[in-house]
Formats: C-alpha cells, sequence, structure tokens
C-alpha cells in the first residue's frame, strides 16, 4: 500500500474506494509496518499541540526573540469579537490562530512543524478554525490530518519544502496545499477534489520568495501564514464546486520544484533580498533586538 505520485495515490483511493486519509494511514501501518495504536497516538498528539499553540497565543503575552511580533492574534481576534472584521468567521479564525503559531514558534513556544517551522501556523489555522465553525469532533479532524500528510509526503518525496532550496513557495505554499486537501476532504470532497484543492494552492502562491527580516521567522512570514490559510480555504471552495484543475497535483509539485531552483540565492532564506533588505524592517529588527 504504497505511492509515490498524486497518480498513483488516487489510483489506490479508486481501487480500494477509500479515502486519502484511509489510504495514508495503511501506508504508515502496513507498508511502513508501524503500530496502529502508536500512530493514531502521535497524531492526536500532534493535534493537541496545534490547538495549544493557538490557546497560548490568545491567552499570553508573547514577544519574539527578534521583538518583531507577538501580539497580532489577540488584535485579530478581538477585530473579529467586535464584528468589524472583512472576512468572515472561518477565514478569520483562521488566518488569526495561524498568526498565533507563529508568535508561539518566534517565541521558542512548542509548535508543529507542519510541514516547516516556518510555515507552521497554516494547517492549525484552517483545522482549528473549521473545527470550531462547523463543531466537528477531535477525530474528524485527526483522520483529515493524514490527507495533509499524504499531500506533505508526495512533495517531500518529489520536491521540497525547505524554503532555502525552493523558496517560501515551498514553505507555506506546500502547507497551503496540505491544509486545502484536509478541509477539502473535512467538508466531504473526493480524493479527486482534494488533490485538485492541493494543486490549486500550489500555483496560487507559485514563486512566493523567502526573505525573512534579520533571518527570523517573524517578518514577513507571520502574516504569510495568515495569506496561506486563506489561501486553502479558496482553493478548497474552488475544489468542492465542482471545479477541476487542469494542472495535476504531480505537474504542480514539479513546477514548484523548477520555480524554486530557479529562485536567486538572495530569495532563499539568506536574506539578502526581497523584504529581508527593507531599511525599515532592518532598524527594525535591530532596535527590538538590541
Amino acid at each position: 500500500m504504497n505511492f509515490t505520485h498524486g497518480k498513483e495515490l488516487l489510483e489506490l483511493c479508486q481501487t480500494h474506494h477509500m479515502s486519502i486519509s484511509q489510504i495514508m494511514f495503511l501506508r504508515e501501518t502496513k507498508y511502513l509496518e508501524q503500530d496502529p495504536v502508536s500512530v493514531t497516538q502521535k497524531m492526536e498528539h500532534a493535534y493537541t499541540i496545534m490547538k495549544q499553540s493557538i490557546h497560548r497565543a490568545l491567552n499570553e503575552n508573547l514577544t519574539s526573540m527578534g521583538g518583531m511580533i507577538g501580539g497580532e492574534s489577540k488584535k485579530l481576534n478581538a477585530l473579529r469579537l467586535s464584528g468589524k472584521n472583512i472576512c468572515g468567521s472561518l477565514i478569520s479564525k483562521a488566518i488569526t490562530y495561524a498568526v498565533g503559531v507563529l508568535e508561539v514558534n518566534a517565541s521558542m513556544g512548542l509548535i508543529v512543524a507542519a510541514p516547516t517551522a516556518g510555515s507552521s501556523g497554516v494547517i492549525p489555522g484552517v483545522l482549528c478554525a473549521a473545527q470550531e465553525e462547523y463543531d466537528l469532533e477531535d477525530s474528524l479532524i485527526i483522520n483529515s490530518l493524514y490527507t495533509a500528510a499524504a499531500v506533505g509526503y508526495l512533495i517531500t518525496r518529489n520536491a521540497t519544502t525547505a524554503g532555502a532550496e525552493g523558496g517560501c513557495q515551498a514553505e507555506v505554499g506546500s502547507a497551503s496545499a496540505m491544509a486545502a486537501a484536509a478541509i477539502t476532504q473535512l467538508m466531504g470532497g473526493s480524493p479527486e477534489q482534494c488533490l485538485d484543492a492541493a494543486s490549486f494552492a500550489l500555483i496560487n502562491i507559485l514563486g512566493l520568495v523567502c526573505d525573512p527580516v534579520g533571518g527570523l521567522v517573524e517578518v514577513p512570514c507571520q502574516n504569510r501564514n495568515a495569506m496561506g490559510a486563506s489561501n486553502a480555504i479558496i482553493s478548497a471552495e474552488i475544489a468542492l464546486s465542482g471545479i477541476s484543475n487542469v494542472v495535476p497535483v504531480d505537474e504542480a509539485i514539479e513546477i514548484m520544484y523548477n520555480v524554486g531552483r530557479s529562485l536567486p540565492a538572495s530569495l532563499r532564506e539568506t536574506s539578502l533580498g526581497g523584504t529581508a533588505t527593507s531599511i525599515s524592517a532592518c532598524r527594525s529588527c535591530h532596535r527590538k533586538s538590541s
């Protein structure tokens, strides 16, 4: 029960009449010969950490190591609670939670690198918001995490999730694709729709550079996690409407990898280009870390 490409994954889903999450679970337990109970417990633990990181950001006063971020999730949450938010409830929660996880990460708190620390807010933001909005049981969210994991596996197997290798499109882009597939399944989408959503999400962020100010995972990383969460929900909605993607997920992954390799080194986590060269941002970084 193994696969290395999205096409093979879909064939397995069709042959066995299973969801992506079910196939991924069988890959972990049958093909990789891991104990089913242990695998489930690890995923439950991962989701618990995701929820805890969101709760901490909303209830504690956090300041990042670089001093550039901290308290943004509280401000976004206050705006939503005031009823003055522009986005709908689901997206407002998703971006609030995504931003919060980055605050916890930047303040050296415990997070889940899904798939990386720099993109760790996207999946928790989307799934925790969806759970609250639709009153879903933990078991359903945890099940959808296997779908996210399947997409993450496809990307790491055939491309990269490292900003240093592929830019932020490889980090936040991958996380957004994973979250898009997961929430598509949560909302009743087919395996085909899940992978279409993942492909939409990757292509939407194609070419996004990695340019952290001061070499820290704070600015512009935090806002990009919020954007990635929004992109995931948008991509899922498009796929769930019945719009199919003309670019299969395997091709989208390959394209993302090729674009990433084409980016100059200055735009791949070296802090030598893009936002990292902003005079004002650099001054802020030096002032707050001194």
